[in-house]
């Protein structure tokens, strides 16, 4: 795969924050557990976690709608959230990192939960993903 000139970068991160971008798609909440394997479970062979953090994140085009504006894009994003706490943390989150994001562009449904993403983290290792979603 041959490699993206500096030069070239600069240009397309100048482009980068002179568009105005829309990203459609799936929006979801991406959540960290981390901590510490500390034993064996006696009810099943699983590792059990000992908590000691949690953190979370936008994710699936919530993140992308992040990384475009760190790069210095103004962007929105649009997509179906769930009428939720989980639902609010996202909508809160975007409308403080994009001027251009309005209220109507996160559908709230009262029908679905939003998208949750749990990972849960010890020794800088993903142990389990525990997803939250409607697949209607």
């Amino acid at each position: 795969m041959p490699s993206i000139l500096k030069q070239r970068a600069e240009e397309i991160t100048r482009q980068l924050r002179a568009s105005k971008i829309v990203v459609l798609g799936d929006v979801m909440l991406d959540e960290f557990l981390w901590g510490e394997v500390t034993r064996i479970s006696p009810e099943a062979p699983v590792p059990v976690v000992d908590i000691k953090r949690e953190s979370t994140h936008l994710g699936g085009a919530a993140n992308v709608l992040a990384n475009l504006l760190a790069l210095g894009a103004q962007a929105c994003v649009i997509g179906v959230i769930g009428d939720d706490f989980a639902g609010e943390r996202i909508q809160s989150s975007v409308h403080d990192k994009s001027a251009l994001q309005t209220d109507d562009q996160l559908i709230a449904d009262r029908s679905r939960p939003t998208t949750i993403k749990t990972r849960i983290i010890a020794q800088h290792q993903m142990v389990v993903r525990a997803d939250r979603e409607h697949r209607g």
